[in-house]
């Protein structure tokens, strides 16, 4: 692999895990008080499986963004495939915050909603451009809907 290659896979893999780091600070001090408190739906995994789930989800992502950037000659399509997963990483970004820094569990619904419309965008947009990167970001639609039904009950239940 060329250095300009290696340089630009460890970036995306620096943004995609600094933003999950990021949240991890803002999410870690809220799960043992406020969390906890929380009624949350039955299907609701334990603490723990949650930055399992997000490392894995956050490394997928990085090289789904390398890819795109890195293997594929500019052009305006891989410029929307691009701009989309940097849309719905600044969603990602802004739920926890939102939902454990200021406990807006009702604001932090309408980002995971959008959320979830950001990664399908992006998905569609990467696979006109390159189809292991749009694949790349499934297991993460898929978790992100799965968060977004336990948002869905917390809101409901509390």
């Amino acid at each position: 692999m060329k250095s300009k290659s290696m340089a630009r896979l460890g970036l995306s893999l620096l943004l995609c895990l600094g933003v999950g780091t990021l949240e991890g600070l803002e999410t870690r001090p809220e799960i043992p008080a406020w969390y906890a408190g929380l009624a949350k739906p039955s299907w609701t995994p334990p603490p723990l499986a949650f930055p399992i789930a997000w490392t894995v989800l956050y490394v997928l992502m990085a090289f789904s963004f390398w890819r795109l950037w890195d293997l594929q000659t500019r052009s305006a399509a891989r410029t929307t495939a691009m701009t989309w997963f940097l849309i719905q990483l600044a969603l990602n970004a802004l739920w926890s915050p939102v939902f454990f820094g200021w406990h807006g569990t009702r604001a932090a619904l309408v980002i995971i909603i959008a959320l979830l419309v950001a990664i399908a965008a992006a998905m569609v947009a990467a696979s006109r451009v390159e189809r292991l990167a749009a694949w790349l970001l499934a297991p993460y639609l898929l978790w992100v809907a799965y968060a977004t039904s336990i948002n869905i009950g917390v809101v409901a239940m509390n």
